[in-house]
């Protein structure tokens, strides 16, 4: 049954209009938004490692400040050291804390978003 040319069918490619979604395919940010339960472990992993950083902060911090006491003890009249210690000597331990966590911070977060954009793909 020859076919006429007139009546020849012309297949046309190109990307697909609508993409349907397999049922087996998640969208972490849906199960973020929705609360379920792998949207719930997303969330607290990513408190997990935020907390993880405070808790090493607290602890240098800790570390560094808990025997402020006992040298300042030890050293009964020396109040302009004192000052020299509280204020030189803290401040710069201080801010590169405070610079590493918020660095730490950054990073969990960026790293948060990126596994769930790279699973929204």
């Amino acid at each position: 049954m020859p076919q006429d040319p007139s009546e020849r069918r012309v297949v046309v490619t190109g990307p697909p209009r609508r993409v349907r979604r397999t049922s087996g395919y998640y969208r972490p940010r849906t199960e973020i938004d929705e609360q379920t339960t792998l949207g719930h472990t997303y969330v607290r992993s990513l408190m997990r490692s935020q907390l993880r950083a405070a808790f090493t902060v607290f602890a240098v911090l800790a570390l560094l400040i808990a025997p402020l006491p006992l040298l300042f003890a030890a050293l009964p009249d020396a109040h302009q050291l004192e000052w020299l210690i509280l204020g030189f000597g803290l401040y710069a331990p201080l801010v590169l804390l405070a610079r590493w966590y918020v660095r730490r911070a950054e990073r969990n977060e960026r790293d948060f978003v990126r596994l769930v954009e790279d699973q929204d793909r």
